[in-house]
């Protein structure tokens, strides 16, 4: 039986002026409605529309996810800077009704070719996500999904409200969710882009109310330009990427309450998070599991590990994505379970520690290398200012560790990293090649492009036989 719309626009009507800081409160509201109205008279001459939702000021952005969850309307969320070939993708698959946002960089004639109509259940959210990996797909999530999500994050908190200052792209369900917390607790929501914050814009906020989050490259930045400003913050919540340490013991100086964090856009953000007091005391782990969420560690097999056993993540919680648009592959007699790449183990007092991605893990002389060790130890010398870790085909060890870097100056060379990770690092583990560049692949929330690591090191010499070999 269909459910009848949510009361968000009622929730809307009732924000104060002063909830959207930096934009007006008013308009937004005004918006809601006017944008709720008419897709409710759509909806009475058709089923309901699917919209695609990109839309670059953030309060018509806003303002049509509202609307659109409201009327009951399927809403995928957007990038709008994504290119032509990877608009094809979203409208062979989505194949939309409404498109809410300019995109010029797309052709009229990516609507011309509706084939088999592909339905969306009434009220998902589709969320973006592997955009990274070259195809995009959309998780599916509900208001309900969202708001479980919320009461795991206020419970673990103990907090009522939560003020949010989102400086990360609202299409990407980690500043999308600081909205919904925001909106849901009846919080104040700062909306400033991150390149004006490093330019040196500031909201009219007191940052000890709020919340903010940020990706590690982002968080180097601050730390480098404003690190007194940014150890006002209450909270400043830390995912995206892995963090390597020296940027941790950095944030730690200047006494910044860091919450490492752990999720996905899967489990709507977080499901794991390390409390700031605990950084501060510390601890590097990615904290304990959040009351609307269950976490094992388990083997192959499918058998739960204990304590300091390093495994498989299994991920059960309330918060967790119904599938992959369309498909609800997700939901298993009930049972939402998800297995992401990712290994991990509990320390005894219940701390999650993520090893690396299984897939991304090298087999090398029939030892395992975990990228993320490699490269925190290469980023420990100070030698490096971006570096990724990968395994390349190799006759002799099966897989060469490979190191694919930008120099963090001129004078760097293979030699001189050779000999700094000496004591950091087995021989095993220590890179065989070394690949200069001026610059890696990252998405907007930091994160390795690793499809694109590996055409870096094939283009660069398919036979390797000019790659710097460190034996």
């Amino acid at each position: 039986m269909e459910q009848p719309p949510l009361d968000l626009v009622g929730l809307v009507s009732h924000l104060p002026n002063n909830w959207l800081i930096g934009y007006n409160t008013h308009q937004f509201t005004q918006l809601v409605e006017q944008l709720y109205l008419e897709l409710i008279q759509i909806s009475k001459q058709q089923n309901s529309p699917k919209i695609i939702l990109a839309e670059r000021n953030p309060v018509r952005f806003l303002a049509g996810f509202i609307a659109a969850t409201a009327a009951g309307c399927p809403v995928f969320l957007c990038n709008p800077d994504w290119v032509k070939a990877e608009w094809q993708q979203v409208f062979e698959l989505v194949q939309p009704d409404i498109i809410w946002g300019n995109l010029s960089v797309v052709n009229c004639q990516l609507f011309a070719a509706k084939k088999e109509e592909k339905k969306a259940d009434y009220r998902q959210i589709m969320i973006p996500t592997g955009g990274s990996s070259g195809e995009i797909r959309f998780a599916i999530h509900t208001w309900e999904t969202l708001t479980a999500s919320v009461q795991g994050f206020i419970e673990y908190f103990d907090i009522k409200t939560v003020n949010s200052f989102c400086v990360l792209p609202l299409y990407h369900v980690s500043g999308l969710m600081q909205f919904v917390r925001s909106f849901i607790t009846g919080g104040k929501l700062a909306i400033l882009p991150f390149k004006a914050l490093e330019a040196g814009e500031k909201c009219e906020v007191e940052p000890a109310d709020f919340f903010i989050s940020l990706v590690p490259t982002q968080l180097q930045r601050l730390l480098d330009r404003t690190p007194q400003w940014l150890s006002q913050f209450q909270t400043v919540l830390l995912g995206g990427a892995t963090a390597w340490h020296e940027l941790l013991e950095q944030a730690r100086h200047h006494e910044i309450r860091l919450a490492l964090t752990y999720g996905m856009t899967e489990t709507a953000s977080q499901i794991v998070t390390l409390k700031p007091e605990d950084f501060l005391k510390g601890n590097n782990s990615c904290g304990q599991v959040l009351p609307h969420a269950k976490v094992k560690i388990c083997n192959p097999n499918g058998k739960m590990l204990g304590a300091n056993q390093t495994g498989i993540i299994t991920i059960n919680a309330d918060s967790l994505a119904l599938g992959y648009y369309p498909d609800t592959s997700f939901v298993r007699e009930n049972q939402r379970i998800l297995q992401p790449d990712d290994l991990g183990f509990f320390d005894e007092q219940g701390y999650l520690n993520i090893v690396g991605r299984n897939s991304n893990k090298i087999i090398t002389g029939g030892e395992n290398v975990f990228p993320s060790e490699v490269e925190a130890a290469i980023r420990s010398t100070n030698l490096v200012s971006d570096i990724c870790v990968i395994g390349i085909p190799d006759s002799h060890w099966g897989q060469a560790v490979t190191a694919v870097y930008v120099p963090s100056h001129p004078e760097v060379d293979t030699e001189t990293l050779q000999t700094a990770l000496l004591d950091k690092l087995s021989n095993f583990k220590r890179p065989k090649y070394w690949i200069p560049v001026e610059s890696l692949p990252r998405n907007a929330q930091g994160k390795i492009n690793r499809e694109q690591i590996q055409q870096i090191a094939i283009s660069w010499h398919p036979d390797r036989s000019n790659l710097a070999a460190s034996q």
